[in-house]
């Protein structure tokens, strides 16, 4: 056989094996985690701001990388406009007056950075610390589950107009413009009445909006959280978020797909906090029943909960569960790496453990890993149901147990770590190769 055949057969079967082994969690021929996160965001210096953005932004609008921004208080893009911003722009959140960017229902913000290149919103300190500023929030007409189908962000922000807070309505397909390849740093600012902000909140947006290739670290309040609307959320990263990394409400239907959520014990809120929050609700009453409840479908997710003691961290309660499902939800994973949680998974008390429940919260061909415990319904301790239901060949669900170090390619890299799951080591052999020159 001709040997440039061969190599070519070689890197092919060893690229499908690695594939395949990485079938589970974040995937990917390489780390696409590389070039444009940081993940000691605190050791990077910006310079000084040259421009200042404050009040209303009623004129379409472009940001450009040879300008740094200063976000001055609560800043809104209004008027159905537009706010461009340009690859490698930084916009710096003053800590004095926590500023925040609202893009109102009806404008549009256009922040596609590139690998290369990535958008940075981050603190205006020198010194950052999670809740230093508040944080990014995109406002659309998709549909809500609450009576009226509108509803506002009650988080203390004093816009001009009672609109410019405003979202929900009747259209899942609308447009709210596109976000790649952007960090958001330190967000999530406590306020006394209405708690922390999130570092990017999507609230009634709409399937043509995109959000792909967004990180979020050290956010003080949840890092992602989505409000009713149709999503699609693709190549997401959440590291060492205080709060919960995803969170989803009001009837939001929403796909999560390859996407990452890296806890610590150590920075995780005292009321508790989790990888993904899944409820259709805070009030009952508040809720529509005859409109869509929150669907999540999730697919190669990897979370993770990195710490230095496991087992001890785990017997003082600084590690709580990956993954909570309230009731009147649907959620369905698929093909994900759950690590290091106590447990993996918690089902609200309110949710009977019968047929109909169990067809609308599924959990299949995902790894459970090192978990204290996998699936149990709150406050019950004895969860042999839940184990035998999803714990049937008919799932082809996996557990085990392994150090971090053993189950993720490089997971201690301190500048560009990679989640994507290591089964076992790809070795080419010496033989495969035929070293003759024939070409026989």
């Amino acid at each position: 056989m001709n040997k440039i055949i061969q190599i070519v057969l070689f890197s092919i079967i060893t690229t499908s094996t690695l594939f395949a082994q990485q079938e589970k969690g974040i995937v990917g021929y390489n780390n696409w985690l590389n070039s444009w996160t940081e993940f000691k965001p605190n050791h990077v210096e910006y310079n000084e701001p040259t421009q200042i953005l404050s009040g209303d932004i009623t004129e379409d609008t472009k940001l450009s990388k040879r300008d740094v921004y200063l976000l001055l208080g609560d800043v809104f893009v209004t008027d159905s406009t537009t706010l461009i911003i340009e690859a490698g722009t930084v916009i710096l959140g003053d800590f004095k007056t926590k500023g925040s960017l609202t893009i109102s229902n009806g404008s549009k913000i256009i922040a596609e950075g590139t690998q290369t290149d990535p958008i940075v919103f981050t603190s205006s300190r020198s010194v950052k610390k999670p809740g230093d500023w508040g944080g990014l929030f995109i406002l659309g007409d998709a549909p809500l589950n609450t009576f009226g189908n509108e509803a506002s962000i009650n988080k203390g922000l004093k816009p001009s107009s009672f609109d410019n807070i405003s979202y929900g309505g009747e259209n899942s397909e609308s447009n709210s413009g596109r976000l790649s390849y952007l960090r958001i740093e330190y967000a999530g600012k406590r306020t006394k009445d209405f708690g922390n902000f999130s570092a990017l909140t999507l609230a009634g947006v709409g399937n043509m909006t995109s959000i792909n290739n967004v990180m979020v670290s050290y956010s003080e309040g949840n890092a992602f959280t989505v409000l009713g609307g149709d999503t699609k959320l693709r190549e997401l990263v959440s590291y060492k978020s205080s709060q919960n990394d995803y969170a989803f409400n009001f009837g939001a239907q929403s796909n999560l797909y390859n996407s990452l959520a890296v806890r610590s014990p150590y920075v995780s809120s005292s009321e508790g906090s989790r990888c993904l929050y899944i409820s259709s609700y805070d009030d009952k009453e508040s809720a529509n029943s005859t409109k869509k409840a929150t669907n999540v479908i999730a697919e190669n997710l990897t979370l993770v909960n990195i710490s230095e003691d496991l087992e001890y961290d785990m017997q003082v309660g600084l590690v709580k569960e990956a993954i909570f499902v309230d009731k009147d939800t649907s959620f369905l994973i698929d093909k994900s790496v759950i690590s290091g949680f106590n447990p993996a998974v918690i089902l609200d008390g309110g949710i009977k453990i019968d047929n109909d429940n169990l067809q609308k919260i599924q959990f299949t061909r995902t790894y459970f890993n090192n978990c204290n415990g996998n699936i149990f319904v709150e406050n019950n301790t004895n969860n042999d149901d839940l184990e035998s239901w999803y714990g049937s060949r008919a799932f082809n669900n996996v557990y085990s147990e392994g150090p971090d170090i053993e189950t993720f390619i490089d997971p201690k890299s301190q500048r560009s770590p990679d989640y994507r799951l290591r089964i076992n080591r790809i070795i080419a052999s010496n033989d495969f190769i035929d070293d003759d020159d024939d070409d026989e």
